[in-house]
């Protein structure tokens, strides 16, 4: 069976609960009659509650940016599993290069969080991918089979099901330069490889791998064309209504 692709938006620190309101007002007619991809849209946590009540009775699944693996306690400033699914959230992205850079994120955090993400019944989109003095230095398999590993280890391939990988070059991500759609793809058999040895060949087979880096409407259809690449995680494209359904349509 063909996997379903999925097209998530990664809003990062934009918008308030106004603007996220104003962009599902436009953006919902636009993809009103779209069943072929499933969308998720990832917004602020503080725009978590304005996204849920504005895409009710829609097909676009709502997501957190980030989770603590714990379910309570004194973490000043985290949120939590339980916490995104009493705000009506069905998705959270874990690992992106952003938290890894600027917020201590490692492979075992990674590997926490998705754990309790998994537990929690959440779809987690991890996110996996080199900086490019590593693609410069040829080191791109070398790291994305190292991510994996960490992200994986303990994991069980049954409770791995909802897994969603996003494969993100950093040196590609809101600098307009995008991975050709082959070397996304060979990045992409990579992951799934390294998912086949931790997680099993049938999941392996099943596994999204949705690809993040500078997608925008017309590139697209080229990188989704690949038979390797399940779906895109959108970041700066993400932010306009119609920018982002020029997406979703490829």
């Amino acid at each position: 069976m063909p996997r379903k692709k999925l097209i998530a938006a990664n809003w990062k620190m934009y918008k308030t609960p106004d603007q996220a309101r104003e962009f599902f007002r436009a953006f919902l007619p636009l993809v009103a009659s779209h069943t072929r991809d499933e969308i998720a849209v990832c917004p602020p946590y503080v725009c978590l509650p304005a996204a849920v009540e504005a895409a009710k009775g829609s097909k676009v699944a709502i997501g957190g940016q980030n989770m603590y693996w714990e379910q309570e306690g004194a973490f000043t400033g985290e949120i939590s599993a339980p916490m995104l699914l009493a705000c009506g959230c069905t998705h959270v992205i874990i690992g992106h290069s952003e938290r890894r850079q600027y917020f201590g994120e490692t492979d075992d955090t990674v590997n926490k969080k998705l754990e309790r993400a998994l537990e929690a019944g959440l779809t987690p989109i991890v996110c996996v991918g080199e900086v490019i003095q590593e693609r410069e230095a040829g080191l791109t398999e070398e790291v994305l089979r190292r991510q994996c590993n960490g992200a994986f280890r303990g994991i069980s391939g049954e409770k791995a099901a909802r897994l969603t990988v996003a494969y993100e070059p950093v040196w590609a991500i809101g600098t307009g330069r995008t991975a050709t759609p082959e070397l996304a793809a060979e990045a992409h058999q990579v992951i799934r490889h390294q998912a086949a040895k931790a997680l099993g060949d049938e999941l392996a087979s099943k596994l999204r791998i949705l690809y993040g880096g500078s997608v925008k409407p017309d590139n697209a259809k080229a990188l989704m064309s690949q038979e390797e690449i399940d779906g895109a995680l959108v970041g700066g494209a993400s932010l306009d209504a119609k920018s982002f359904a020029g997406i979703v349509k490829y």
